[in-house]
């Protein structure tokens, strides 16, 4: 059984962060190794979050577990909160990405536009992109990275991801891009330096997503892990996705999640 390591934040909610990676590597019949970087609580009453780091020793035991430990066949970072905890995971990826496919999942956002964490762009571009076998941002991450006040077209995310694939990584997938075309659809854009493809897909009116930027990424590092392309990877995540949003159902009156078929083996 291949073995993949996700360094990432913990979901109270169990949506996002570390229990959807977990629950889509376990879909691909992948074993998943974990090292929580922070851990997000939410309000009852309003939803809003509560982000709270842990501490850097802790971090660093945890993913020297499955990297020196056992060994691992690929690597998925999502929410780093900290600009010494990007470091930190940039020094063992100076080793691990020649061995291995990365994909970094640049979380700065767990909804909305409000980054969590301001300084999180730069040491982000800095550390981790170019360890890269496929980032996936959001529209507003994508803007970060590429040093873009906002993508509000199709143009303009091109733009974004020319920029994003010159600070290093192999390829590049701008989830959500649909959103800024008329009219709106489901769209995501790939790029590798060699043609930019625009991942179509009918909208699906629902803000029962949550969880999707993460679980997006998790199913790419798992294909990735499997031996696919990054192409091959970006695609099969982008269908598995469809699936998932069309069988969302509500968590509670603030917010929903994805449900996936049993097995992507």
């Amino acid at each position: 059984m291949k073995k993949i390591l996700t360094i990432a934040g913990s979901d109270s909610s169990g949506g996002a962060g570390i229990q959807a990676d977990l629950r889509t590597f376990a879909k691909h019949d992948l074993y998943g190794f974990c090292a929580l970087t922070v851990i997000v609580t939410m309000e009852t009453d309003t939803w809003s979050h509560g982000v709270f780091p842990i501490e850097l020793p802790v971090i660093d035991a945890q993913i020297k577990t499955a990297l020196e430990g056992v060994d691992v066949d690929a690597i998925k970072l999502g929410m780093l909160p900290t600009p010494a905890i990007i470091e930190n995971v940039d020094g063992y990826l100076k080793t691990w990405a020649k061995k291995v496919p990365v994909v970094v999942d640049p979380v700065m956002v767990c909804k909305g536009n409000k980054p969590l964490f301001p300084e999180h762009a730069e040491a982000i571009r800095t550390h981790l992109i170019k360890h890269a076998t496929v980032t996936t941002p959001n529209l507003f991450e994508a803007a970060q990275l590429a040093g873009m006040e906002e993508i509000t077209n199709y143009e303009e995310a091109k733009e974004a991801a020319r920029r994003i694939l010159a600070l290093g990584c192999q390829a590049v997938a701008i989830t959500n891009v649909g959103r800024v075309m008329a009219p709106k659809t489901s769209g995501d854009l790939f790029y590798d330096g060699h043609e930019f493809v625009l991942m179509e897909g009918a909208f699906i009116d629902t803000h029962h997503t949550h969880g999707l930027g993460c679980t997006f990424a998790a199913h790419v590092a798992a294909n990735l892990c499997k031996g696919f392309s990054p192409r091959e990877s970006v695609f099969e995540a982008k269908e598995a996705i469809k699936k998932g949003i069309k069988n969302h159902w509500a968590l509670n009156q603030f917010v929903g999640t994805l449900d996936f078929p049993d097995s992507f083996k």
